[in-house]
C-alpha cells in the first residue's frame, strides 16, 4: 500500500491522478489542494538497509547494495557506488546524488569527479543493474527492479511495479542513505542527473525537499509536446498517453520545487527541446539560472557530467564559493535586446545566439554574433539580425562559466 504524504500542484491532472491511484487501490489522503503522490516520503526518508557488494571494485570507491522498494511483491536491492574525499575530526563534507541516464549504469568515475571537487557523492542504478557489461547492455541482478526507460510499456502494472516509481524512489532513498553517512552535512546535499537522469532529477526537485540544489542536464518536463517519444505516445493512445503524463511527468511535480535550480542543456538537443524546457523551467518557485550552450553534446563523460558551471553552483550553495553571474533582466525593443546582470566576476564577452529555423528544435541551425558589454551599466546588448525566429544571450565570465538568458520565439 503506497500513501501519498504530501502536497503537491498537480500540472492539469489532480483528478486524473487521483483515479488512477485510486484505480491500483492505493491509499489517498485528502490534502489541502487534493494533490496525491505515489511515493511515501515518511518511508522514504529513512536510511535504506545496505548491504556488501565484494565482486566490484573500483579504487577510492566503496560498492554496495541499498533496500528498495518492493518489485511485483519481492524485495529489491539497487546498486551503488559511494566516494568521500578524506576529512578531518569533526569535518562535514557536502554531497551529491548522481542519477545516470538512458543506457547508463552507476559510474564511479563520475563519483570520484566529484570527490576531487571536494564532496561525498552517490551513484545508484535505476534500472536494477549492475556495472557489469557495457553501455547499453547492462547485467541484471536477481534483485533487481522493473528495467528503463520510462516504463511506457508498463502502463498496465501496479503503479508500484512500473520504472519511474522505483526510479523516483530509489534517487530518494539514495538522498536518505547519504545523509545518513557520519562525514556528510544532511543540509548540504544537491542532486544532479543526465537525460533521463535529468528528467528525474525534475521529479525529485518537486518530490524531496531537502535536497538544497538540483542540477537537471538536459531533463525537462511536458513530453508529450515535442519531445523525443512522441511516437511512443501516439503508439500508447490518448487515455494510456494521459494517464502516464498525469503520473509520471516532471511538469506534474516540478510546481513544488523551491531549492535553487540550475538548467544545463544545448540548442539541439534531440530529447528535450527548448520549449518544453522553459516550460519546466518557469514552474518551480525557487530560485532559477540557466546555462545553454549551443549544440552541447547530449551523453556522459564529459558532456554532461563535466560542465563547470555545475560546480560552481554548488559551490555558491555548500562552500561559500563566488556564485555563478545572474541574469537581473531582459527584455526586447524592436531588434534590439539586451540583458542585465549581477556579477562578482568580470564579464569577459556576451553573445547573441540566434536561429533563422522553425520546425522541428533540433534540427534548426544556431549562429551567435558578438553583443557589447557594459561593465559599468552591468547591461549587455545585441540586435536581430532580421528573420530571426528564436535568439538569446550567453554571457561569459573570466572562469569561462556561461549563463544564459530565456530564449524569446519570435515566429513559430
Amino acid at each position: 500500500m503506497v500513501t501519498a504524504s504530501r502536497c503537491f500542484a498537480k500540472r492539469s491532472f489532480p483528478g486524473v491522478l487521483k483515479a488512477i491511484l485510486l484505480t491500483f487501490g492505493l491509499l489517498i489522503v485528502a490534502l489541502p489542494i487534493g494533490a496525491a503522490t505515489p511515493w511515501n516520503l515518511d518511508a522514504l526518508s529513512k536510511p535504506p538497509q545496505t548491504y556488501p557488494a565484494p565482486e566490484f571494485k573500483a579504487e577510492g570507491m566503496k560498492a554496495l547494495f541499498y533496500e528498495g522498494q518492493p518489485y511485483k511483491g519481492k524485495p529489491t536491492r539497487v546498486f551503488a557506488w559511494y566516494g568521500a574525499p578524506e576529512t578531518k575530526s569533526g569535518e562535514k563534507l557536502p554531497a551529491m546524488v548522481l542519477i545516470h541516464g538512458g543506457g547508463g549504469t552507476a559510474f564511479h568515475d563520475w563519483v570520484r569527479l566529484w570527490n576531487t571537487r571536494g564532496y561525498a557523492a552517490l551513484a545508484m542504478d535505476t534500472c536494477g543493474c549492475v556495472p557489469k557489461g557495457e553501455y547499453g547492455h547492462w547485467e541484471r541482478h536477481e534483485s533487481g527492479g522493473p528495467p528503463g526507460w520510462g516504463g511506457f510499456d508498463q502502463g498496465g502494472e501496479p503503479l508500484g511495479d512500473q520504472w519511474t516509481y522505483h526510479a523516483v524512489a530509489d534517487a530518494i532513498l539514495a538522498h536518505s542513505l547519504v545523509r545518513s553517512f557520519p562525514e556528510v552535512d544532511p543540509e548540504r546535499t544537491g542532486v544532479t542527473g543526465i537525460s533521463w537522469g535529468g528528467y528525474l532529477t525534475c521529479i525529485v526537485a518537486g518530490v524531496d525537499n531537502r535536497f538544497k540544489c538540483a542540477v537537471p542536464v538536459y531533463g525537462c518536463g511536458f513530453l508529450d509536446d515535442n519531445s523525443a517519444w512522441l511516437d511512443t505516445f501516439k503508439g500508447l493512445g490518448d487515455d494510456k498517453t494521459r494517464q502516464w503524463i498525469a503520473l509520471w511527468d516532471p511538469s506534474v511535480y516540478l510546481a513544488d520545487a523551491r531549492m535553487p535550480m540550475l538548467w544545463v542543456t544545448g540548442t539541439n538537443d534531440f530529447a528535450y527541446p527548448m520549449d518544453s524546457l522553459q516550460k519546466s523551467y518557469r514552474m518551480p518557485r525557487g530560485p532559477r539560472q540557466l546555462c545553454l550552450r549551443m549544440r552541447m553534446p547530449h551523453g556522459h563523460g564529459g558532456a554532461g557530467e563535466n560542465p563547470e558551471e555545475i560546480r560552481i553552483f554548488a559551490d555558491r550553495l555548500f562552500k561559500g564559493g563566488i556564485p555563478l553571474p545572474k541574469i537581473a533582466n531582459q527584455g526586447r525593443d524592436g531588434n534590439n535586446v539586451w540583458a542585465t546582470y549581477e556579477s562578482e566576476t568580470p564579464i569577459m564577452k556576451a553573445e547573441l545566439t540566434y536561429t533563422k529555423a522553425v520546425g522541428v528544435w533540433k534540427e534548426r541551425p544556431w549562429e551567435s554574433i558578438p553583443a557589447t558589454v557594459d561593465t559599468v551599466a552591468h547591461k549587455v546588448a545585441a540586435t536581430i539580425p532580421e528573420g530571426t525566429s528564436v535568439y538569446y544571450l550567453n554571457l561569459f565570465d573570466n572562469r569561462d562559466a556561461v549563463v544564459s538568458s530565456e530564449h524569446e520565439a519570435l515566429k513559430d
